[in-house]
């Protein structure tokens, strides 16, 4: 994603830090271990598809510490009898992006982000980078500054 991902930083007018990683520690648990970073300081950026038919999808943007509300609160906005994650394979043909590496800037167009509130709560966030070996660290604000739309509950708090 290099210069586009720049670009498209960039254009947010939001301060940010490209944070360059070992792709084989790209998974949120094994990064935040190896590079001293809270869960609840990591935005997970994860498709979900709602089944019908054409299916139906959208990126949600979550803390590592919380759990997306699929069956619930994802699965209602989708408007569908059904939701789950996408898989590896339609994630990355629907963004040109690997799991672990994923992020909210340069989505598809017609693709809704969806936030957690509890995100906006941060003082900064980790997101992916567009590959997996690279992050984004910004504040929160920055997921505002493409549209994301800011959805109470969209996550719950993990149990330990």
């Amino acid at each position: 994603m290099g210069a586009a991902l720049t670009e498209r930083l960039d254009h947010t007018g939001v301060e940010y830090e490209i944070f360059e990683c070992d792709p084989d520690l790209a998974d949120t648990a094994q990064f935040c271990e190896a590079y001293g970073f809270e869960l609840g300081d990591s935005a997970n950026t994860i498709v979900v598809v709602g089944k019908s038919d054409p299916p139906v999808h959208a990126a949600c943007v979550v803390l590592a510490n919380t759990r997306l509300d699929v069956n619930k609160v994802v699965r209602k906005r989708l408007g569908v009898k059904k939701a789950s994650f996408a898989n590896a394979e339609a994630t990355a043909d629907l963004t040109g992006m690997q799991i672990g590496g994923v992020t909210p800037f340069g989505l598809p167009a017609d693709l809704p982000i969806w936030v957690d509130e509890r995100v906006l709560s941060r003082p900064r966030i980790v997101l992916g980078g567009g590959d997996r070996s690279q992050k984004v660290i910004a504040p929160p604000t920055i997921l505002e500054a493409i549209g994301a739309e800011v959805v109470t509950d969209l996550a719950k708090v993990a149990e330990p």
